[in-house]
């Protein structure tokens, strides 16, 4: 798009990809995140510094926080995302599930919003029935969630899924659930402007998963048919709109073996698995974040998708060793190519993977003609992909693409412990 570019990174990440790559790159402090990457007014101060008229924010870190939104327009800086209204009425899972009930999406039964106590728990889980998911309202990736199936067991995971919420994101408030059993996950990806358009983009089905971490994401879905994706992408779209949705988001449903399907989340930001809805549509969609920011309208009217893609996440894990971390030097790093195989990544030969952050190292997106060839071609392309010096999750994911259940599209989101890889 001919814009410059200017990367910030930590002190851990000073050799990371992105830094040599940026037009510019500018250090925000130490490894800690709270020191960096979760900086504010360092971030605003490069902003400033550099001219910059705009920030991405990625997908993690302050892509979700409304105070960071509003300082950057308080700054005259564009934020690449939506409003601190809109994320604020979708961040907030308790106040987001309110806001969709209203607009008549369907919803998983549950707490009229934040739950105080342990014995306003007790009796919200009585009225809803067990098994029930306690959940924190700020968040993700699988932090401040528990799963309760008795009376007896709902104090101990009440306080553990408030505490862990609050050291994850400082603020320890959750709600409750029913929790669908033998569920799927499956999300569609949403773009709004200021114009008020708001369009949907296929879905993605994101069902495998450890410990509410999402592993392995394609499109389409092999679970859901015509009629439910068109259902689904109806009612993403009028959430989206009943709060005026600016940017790329991802609606997020939780799907039961009836092909039932109830709103789960939003997520207000661009999504780590946003590749395979890429290579199915042919829209590059950091590049639609960037337009609509820019004040332009949605020239996409009609998205057509084709084919099939699988996105594997490549993580520095030891899955033999319950998924240990698996910093270290990489001393091999050959990635594969070919027709439909795509690669994201910031590693290279030689480079060290920290110990402070999240523990992805890379994408696979591989995209074919049907799901068959997709997984055939994921297969080949994980042979290929050579990784030395760490441990990685490359074998697990091997396995998978020759695991029945997942090449048959007969899996829930407890797959995994089905088959006996996570405990």
């Amino acid at each position: 798009m001919g814009i410059k570019t200017v990367g910030v990174y930590s002190e851990a990440d000073k050799d990371a990809l992105h830094v040599r790559f940026a037009d510019e790159a500018v250090c925000i402090g130490p490894a800690a995140s709270k020191e960096s990457y979760l900086n504010i007014p360092r971030i605003i101060a490069v902003a400033e510094i550099t001219n910059a008229d705009a920030i991405h924010p990625g997908y993690g870190f302050l892509a979700e926080n409304a105070e960071f939104s509003a300082i950057c327009a308080d700054s005259n800086i564009k934020f690449i995302g939506p409003s601190p209204e809109m994320i604020n009425a979708m961040g907030d899972k308790a106040y987001a599930k309110e806001t969709m009930k209203k607009s008549l999406v369907p919803v998983v039964p549950g707490s009229e919003g934040v739950i105080n106590n342990v014995d306003e728990a007790m009796r919200t889980a009585m009225e809803i029935g067990y098994p029930v998911m306690i959940k924190a309202t700020a968040g993700g990736g699988g932090k401040g969630m528990r799963i309760v199936k008795t009376v007896d067991d709902l104090e101990k995971n009440f306080i553990m899924a408030t505490t862990e919420a609050d050291s994850a994101f400082g603020n320890g408030a959750v709600y409750m659930e029913k929790y669908i059993e033998e569920p799927r996950h499956i999300e569609i990806q949403v773009l709004g402007d200021k114009y008020g358009n708001v369009i949907h983009l296929g879905e993605r089905d994101c069902t495998i998963q450890r410990r509410n971490q999402k592993l392995i994401e394609e499109t389409p879905s092999p679970f859901i048919t015509d009629e439910v994706r068109e259902a689904m992408g109806a009612a993403a779209v009028k959430g989206a709109k009943s709060v005026h949705y600016e940017g790329a988001g991802t609606v997020e449903f939780i799907v039961d073996k009836n092909r039932n399907f109830y709103f789960m989340e939003m997520n207000t930001r661009i999504q780590v698995e946003h590749p395979v809805t890429e290579q199915v549509t042919d829209v590059d969609l950091i590049r639609e974040q960037i337009k609509i920011a820019d004040g332009r309208r949605i020239k996409v009217k009609k998205v057509r998708s084709e084919g099939h893609s699988i996105e594997c996440r490549i993580n520095a894990e030891d899955p033999d060793n319950k998924f240990a971390p698996s910093p270290g030097k990489i001393t091999t790093f050959h990635i594969p190519g070919g027709f439909g195989v795509r690669v994201d990544t910031h590693c290279y030969s030689g480079y060290i993977i920290p110990q402070y952050y999240d523990s992805m190292i890379a994408k696979l997106i591989v995209t074919a003609d049907n799901r068959e060839e997709a997984i055939a071609r994921m297969y080949r392309s994980l042979d290929e992909f050579i990784i030395e010096g760490i441990k990685t999750t490359i074998p697990f994911h091997k396995r998978m693409m020759k695991e029945e259940g997942f090449i048959k599209g007969d899996y829930d989101t407890g797959f995994l412990e089905k088959i006996g890889i996570v405990k």
